[in-house]
């Protein structure tokens, strides 16, 4: 039965739910506090890698189960889209300097255990010099070691928020209010004159109406290097934060992330800028002629848990946060869990993961 829907936040989360809802005919009123280019969204400041093995090492296992569920979701997401994005699953390449050996040893042993408690995940393959250097045969003998996990993947986030607005623009069931910002107090679902749903997936913007929401702040630089022909996604196991080069098309990579218990917004640091920079380098030589595009700033909408999160605050209203740093990663299991609640009022994916859905009242932060 069709129903008629409000999404506030037009982010990864608020694009991909209203286009869902519109495909299944719903009709759809989307409204954010910034335009159509996502400027205000973590999900622009990303590297959109879906790496659950690799990530595992400094998150929970409901997460990792989720990324592992979004390997296969994704493609069929991505199937349904007018307009194409990059995807790719060529697998994540770990890396090390010597200096950085015993963390390497650590970062390893927690990806066992995560295959072993999750064997569908498959494996982390050891390697060494000439086995790095055939997987990425610019980067020659650089590097005595390695980890390398099949199946990981990534996809180009920009090109994918750009698709979703086509998307939404494209179909007429949904209304598209641009640097209109609302909140939940705004709306009464169900109410005579009212949609049906709402649907909450403003990120920090939901802080009035979900307590201990906070902000980790994150920086991200963009580069266009010629010179550089990594071919898959890249970490490099890092004394303070989890680094990663992320090749995009056209030569471009995002070097990330860092990670401070910070809503500050301002520029980034140069402690950071030459922290990033300098690790890219030290991977491959062929950086130091990069131009940079950018290095910004965002921050990502984390609960006290650092876990997704479903909240039902009435009948037909519902708010989604909290996916931190693995938006991209987790996305598809969070959409269908929600398209769940819609269909049926209950759900049989969730506990799968799982992924807490909470009933209560809001509350005031």
């Amino acid at each position: 039965m069709s129903s008629t829907c409000v999404v506030l936040g037009a982010g990864l989360m608020g694009r991909l739910l209203a286009w869902q809802l519109a495909r299944q005919g719903h009709r759809v009123d989307l409204y954010d506090a910034s335009g159509p280019d996502a400027q205000g969204s973590a999900a622009r400041v990303a590297a959109a890698m879906l790496a659950p093995l690799a990530e595992s090492a400094i998150t929970e296992a409901s997460v990792v189960k989720m990324g592992h569920y979004a390997l296969r979701r994704w493609p069929e997401l991505l199937a349904q889209l007018s307009t194409p994005v990059f995807f790719q699953q060529e697998g994540t390449l770990i890396l090390w300097h010597r200096q950085d050996a015993a963390e390497a040893s650590r970062f390893s042993r927690q990806l066992q255990v995560t295959s072993e408690k999750i064997p569908t995940l498959g494996h982390a393959q050891s390697l060494d010099a000439a086995a790095v250097a055939q997987l990425e045969p610019s980067l020659g003998m650089r590097f005595t070691q390695g980890l390398y996990l099949p199946g990981e993947g990534q996809l180009d986030n920009r090109q994918l928020l750009a698709a979703l607005r086509h998307e939404l623009e494209s179909l007429r069931s949904v209304h598209l209010h641009w640097n209109s910002p609302r909140s939940l107090d705004d709306f009464q679902a169900g109410a005579k004159g009212q949609a049906d749903w709402v649907f909450d997936c403003r990120g920090l913007g939901a802080r009035a109406q979900w307590a201990g929401l906070r902000g980790v702040r994150g920086e991200v630089a963009r580069v266009h290097a010629p010179e550089v022909t990594l071919r898959r996604p890249t970490r490099l196991i890092h004394p303070r934060y989890p680094l990663y080069i992320a090749p995009k098309p056209d030569n471009v990579f995002v070097i990330g992330a860092t990670e401070i218990e910070s809503e500050d917004m301002s520029p980034p640091s140069v402690r950071s800028t030459l922290e990033l920079l300098s690790a890219a380098y030290s991977v491959h030589s062929g950086f130091a002629e990069a131009r940079i595009l950018e290095i910004a700033t965002q921050c990502r909408p984390t609960l006290p848990d650092n876990l997704p999160a479903i909240c039902q605050i009435g009948p037909r209203v519902l708010q989604i946060n909290g996916l931190y740093r693995h938006g991209f990663m987790i996305s598809p299991a969070v959409l269908d869990v929600v398209l769940e609640l819609v269909t049926t009022h209950g759900s049989t994916l969730a506990p799968q993961f799982p992924l807490s859905i909470e009933f209560f009242e809001p509350t005031q932060a």
